[in-house]
């Protein structure tokens, strides 16, 4: 196998096909592998995994999920993907390209949403998010959503912590900027869905990360449930459709394909 996509999952049912229909596409040589590592999903998402040809293992919180998804990769490249992300036609072909021109340990990837919207939208996202991420990269690198990475320099730096309440993600790509070489790749863009915001609500949501941030920054990672909890499944997905997976696709024959 060239990559090993590894996806923590739990109840995503709704979004998850979305984003494996994407990867089917994207397998132009057949050697990519997707391992779904399912934290006990009570709805479809195991049943849809299967019927899409992926390796269904035991997960947990994003961290364990990451972590024992890893243990069952073949390939020495692994791509950690939120269940939620949906990219544009040929993202993961580019991305590897590119991972593997500049000889990369580790990389990561803009963010945007995937629709319009007053609050988050690309202007924000550039600013609170995107433009930090590349001026930080090499004094505070931050990483989300997708990660890509060498499975030796994952194993050197022991995984993801799973004692970290939140934003796991971006102290495991601050530990492998330390000892291999990381970069954002530009050219890519991850677009992300906002029912964690519309959930939890924007100011909440966008402080709470940035308190993360600061707190990493100053003292470390927080591993105490005291200063900042995560849900993993609590989002109402009743009004997910196809509409934001079908602006992304850039052919009339895949437009007809989704509907």
């Amino acid at each position: 196998m060239e990559l090993s996509i590894i996806i923590p999952t739990l109840n995503e049912e709704r979004l998850l096909p979305f984003l494996l229909e994407l990867i089917k596409e994207e397998n132009y040589k057949k050697n990519i592998e997707v391992i779904i590592a399912d934290a006990g999903s009570s709805d479809k998402t195991r049943e849809i995994a299967r019927d899409y040809g992926c390796i269904v293992v035991e997960g947990g919180l994003p961290a364990r999920g990451r972590n024992n998804g890893a243990r069952y990769a073949s390939s020495d490249i692994l791509f950690f993907m939120d269940a939620d992300v949906i990219f544009k036609k040929g993202m993961i072909e580019k991305s590897l390209k590119e991972f593997k021109k500049k000889k990369l340990d580790a990389a990561s990837f803009g963010i945007y949403t995937q629709e319009k919207n007053l609050y988050l939208n690309k202007t924000t996202m550039n600013l609170f998010y995107n433009y930090p991420q590349r001026i930080l990269k090499k004094i505070s690198p931050m990483g989300a959503m997708g990660i890509m990475v060498k499975k030796d320099i994952f194993n050197k730096v022991n995984g993801f912590d799973e004692d970290i309440k939140l934003a796991e993600d971006h102290y495991f790509v601050r530990k492998v900027n330390k000892i291999g070489k990381y970069d954002i790749i530009k050219k890519i863009k991850l677009y992300m869905p906002l029912r964690r915001f519309r959930q939890d609500g924007y100011m909440k949501t966008f402080l709470k990360y940035a308190f993360c941030f600061m707190h990493m920054s100053l003292k470390g990672p927080i591993k105490k449930d005291n200063l900042v909890h995560y849900n993993f499944d609590h989002y109402n997905n009743k009004k997910i459709t196809r509409k934001k997976y079908v602006n992304l696709r850039t052919s009339k024959n895949k437009r007809e394909r989704v509907k």
